[in-house]
């Protein structure tokens, strides 16, 4: 029997999930499909219902609604009750559905497949402490990374992160565009990585060290305001394709037990984007 997933959000015309399951599906021979649901905000609960009564095997979650699709699951996995968000439910052998979340460990994948395994004394500095950011704050927390630093533009917001891993430092914007060269990593997790004006960015990349390693988690445009200044000051960048590829394969992994071929997704992502695939 044909098994089927999908993602749901709204909006979710732009989303490129569909793209990169379907391929999965077809180069690992699997009988299945996968498809883009637009849901709005007051119809999350009968959605939920509706995809559990037609027999889909898992989905994944996007804006807005990786916290409040939270009680209309049967149980969460460790990581999504610590982060208070999902995206990605799985439907278990009980007809159980569990909310999973992967964003953060995709982000630490793809940064690590770029980095190496080395860095985990380097000084990071995450801009931001929405969703993105306390999902990936928490996967660097988990995976050994011990200097970290959370900068926002409402402080109380950073230091109750902090407060959650235990350990790193909260700063303003303004104070962490002051310290900027002490960081040897810096991770753009807010909106501006969506907007074309350089003007928008949250601080300013001034002071950012040549040999700093500049991460945003947005995959569309491929080379964001804050990567391309990065860039233009020698700085080594990370687009967000890697973070969106990896956190895929993860949810892929839950429904299917397979690892899915991340490396020449990435490069078919890119490509579908328009971009060029460079292979470090």
């Amino acid at each position: 029997m044909k098994k089927w997933f999908g993602v749901i959000g709204d909006p979710i015309s732009h989303s490129l999930s569909p793209f990169m399951h379907d391929q999965w599906f077809r180069e690992n021979h699997l009988d299945a499909t996968y498809l883009p649901i637009r849901v709005s905000t007051e119809r999350l609960g009968t959605a939920v219902e509706s995809l559990r009564l037609l027999g889909a095997s898992g989905w994944n979650v996007t804006i807005p609604h990786k916290t409040s699709i939270i009680p209309f699951l049967d149980g969460l996995d460790p990581m999504a009750s610590k982060m208070g968000a999902v995206n990605t439910v799985v439907r278990n052998e009980k007809d159980e559905l569990i909310g999973y979340n992967t964003d953060g460990l995709g982000f630490v994948r793809s940064l690590e497949e770029e980095i190496g395994l080395n860095e985990k004394q380097s000084s990071i500095l995450v801009i931001g402490a929405g969703g993105a950011a306390r999902g990936i704050v928490h996967a660097l927390s988990e995976s050994g990374y011990e200097h970290i630093t959370i900068a926002n533009r409402t402080i109380e917001k950073a230091s109750l992160l902090i407060d959650e891993i235990g350990r790193g430092e909260a700063l303003s914007l303004q104070e962490a565009e002051i310290r900027l060269s002490q960081f040897h990593i810096i991770i753009q997790t807010t909106s501006a990585g969506m907007k074309t004006d350089q003007a928008k960015l949250p601080l300013s990349m001034e002071r950012m060290r040549s040999d700093c390693i500049a991460a945003d988690i947005v995959y569309n445009p491929l080379e964001t305001p804050f990567l391309k200044i990065a860039s233009e000051k020698g700085g080594r960048t990370i687009s967000g394709i890697g973070m969106f590829v990896h956190q895929g394969a993860i949810a892929f992994n839950y429904w299917t037990g397979i690892e899915p071929d991340t490396l020449s997704m990435k490069q078919k992502v890119t490509e579908h984007l328009g971009g060029k695939y460079v292979n470090r």
